[in-house]
């Protein structure tokens, strides 16, 4: 059995990185990302969201309840109207499809260790418990 380093094992996932951000999943992303910045449109709209969430943030602190409601309104509002350019749409398909390749890889990883431990201490892969669990589990047989 070869013991790793914990140095070698991170190496191995700046490996992992690497090709994950070599996937069609992440090169479309940051296409989108891309044309979301050159996009004037939504740099107006992002702004505009932006200095409205500043002003909501004052109207909070001084108490003033209904002009921060309709303050928030505006920013739900310019908040739809992104949403609904097809390129918004697109980037958080994107980022979404990006985000279960990373929590695949990670529900992956955690399986096979477990699956590694369980069996390299002779235990039951359908139990799920590892060896020193199913010895010390298994009911004794005197039967009197």
């Amino acid at each position: 059995m070869t013991l790793y380093s914990k140095k070698d094992i991170v190496e191995r996932a700046r490996e992992l990185a690497k090709m994950i951000s070599e996937t069609e999943e992440v090169d479309f992303f940051k296409k989108a990302e891309a044309q979301i910045n050159e996009n004037t449109k939504i740099a107006t709209i992002i702004n505009q969201i932006k200095a409205l969430q500043k002003q909501a943030v004052n109207l909070k602190h001084y108490g003033k309840q209904e002009a921060l409601k309709q303050v928030e309104e505006k920013i739900d509002a310019l908040q739809e109207e992104l949403d609904e350019i097809p390129v918004i749409q697109e980037f958080k398909e994107s980022q979404m499809e990006v985000n279960s390749l990373l929590q695949l890889v990670a529900h992956t990883i955690s399986n096979q260790v477990t699956d590694e431990i369980i069996l390299s201490t002779g235990g039951d892969l359908l139990l799920g418990e590892t060896g020193s669990k199913v010895k010390n589990s298994s009911p004794s047989c005197s039967i009197k």
